[in-house]
């Protein structure tokens, strides 16, 4: 009986810690969710079209697993006859917690104008918004609380917290800046800022409780991309976030081999290995590969936090696919809003 008031100590640990504090999820392949990084980095990629899904199954060690899926759409428009471009971006995550289902659903159309700078190195400052509606709710009849445990049995009619609602909707919003440049022959990079939430919404399951609201989160980004030899290269990724009390850093490297000599993007197969790092939380082994216009990437958490005696180090599996390509009718105009980082 110890082991599963054990477990479900964890969880209700885990889900007040997301109702109280509010706290966003991360992907462990966060550099393939751009507009959850900073929606300034819609269309900041090589191409006119890119689509991106994301699966994480996370703590199946531990309890019931957390999982968390994600798609996004991104497409650019040219301004005219200039060289500044317009992105038009939706980005959509379905997440679900646990054996109460606790579950969180976004709808979050974005917008970022990319004004170009000039220079040789094609430099642009991106400015985006990005808001819609997100729905939580969860499943009361699967609360299991310690005065319905009489006498070592579970008695699901004894009496227990009830809750005003199991689910409510709110409208969220977020802003965000980007630059990006180059160096060398073919080296790029961008910085980038954003804040999430900025409308602050109430996140209660208690209508009368007007003190629980998502917390504003301030975002920085970072992202290099290096040759280092005519077949290989070098990328970079870094975030940095800040949400009330809590701070989180996201960092590490891919080191990226052309397995065929193609300099067709579209045309080239490339095998990307490194890993991330999550402080204080896991060390995380990644892989993609890149197959002409398709990507796909895997990686696994290594559990190096507090839970980690539970855990066994072992956290959960990321998958990613991403589809890229240029349209036909301005593929001369596809290379000016260049990637920064692995050609996904």
């Amino acid at each position: 009986m110890k082991q599963p008031i054990k477990l479900l100590s964890i969880l209700l640990l885990q889900v007040t810690f997301v109702t109280a504090h509010a706290q966003d999820f991360e992907f462990s392949q966060f550099y393939k969710a751009p507009l959850l990084r900073n929606p300034a980095l819609a269309g900041v990629f090589d191409g006119d079209v890119r689509l991106i899904g994301v699966f994480r199954n996370q703590w199946q060690s531990v309890t019931v697993p957390f999982q968390t899926s994600s798609a996004s759409a991104e497409i650019k428009f040219p301004i005219a006859q200039q060289d500044d471009w317009i992105t038009v971006a939706l980005q959509i995550t379905y997440d679900v917690a646990g054996d109460i289902k606790l579950k969180r659903t976004q709808l979050l159309p974005a917008l970022n104008y990319h004004k170009s700078l000039g220079g040789p190195y094609d430099s642009y400052l991106s400015l985006a918004f990005m808001g819609g509606p997100v729905n939580n709710q969860f499943d009361p009849t699967k609360l299991r609380m310690d005065d319905q445990f009489i006498n070592g049995e579970f008695d699901p009619n004894s009496p227990t917290q009830t809750f005003d609602r199991s689910g409510f909707s709110y409208w969220d919003a977020a802003t965000g800046l980007t630059y990006s440049s180059g160096f060398g022959e073919d080296g790029k990079y961008y910085i980038g800022a954003a804040l999430f939430h900025f409308n602050k919404p109430k996140v209660a399951f208690y209508t009368n409780n007007s003190d629980v609201f998502l917390k504003r989160k301030f975002a920085f980004n970072a992202g290099l991309s290096t040759p280092t030899s005519d077949n290989n290269n070098l990328v970079l990724f870094a975030d940095y976030f800040l949400q009330g009390d809590n701070k989180q850093f996201l960092g590490g490297a891919l080191y990226g081999i052309d397995i065929n000599e193609n300099y067709d993007d579209e045309q080239k197969l490339s095998l990307y290995l490194g890993g991330m790092y999550r402080w204080n939380d896991a060390l995380i082994p990644v892989i993609n590969i890149d197959i002409y216009k398709l990507g796909i990437g895997v990686s696994y958490d290594m559990n190096i936090s507090k839970l980690k005696t539970a855990s066994q180090f072992r956290g959960g599996f990321e998958f990613t696919m991403s589809y890229k390509a240029k349209l036909t009718n301005r593929t001369a105009y596809g290379d000016k809003v260049k990637c920064v980082g692995i050609k996904f």
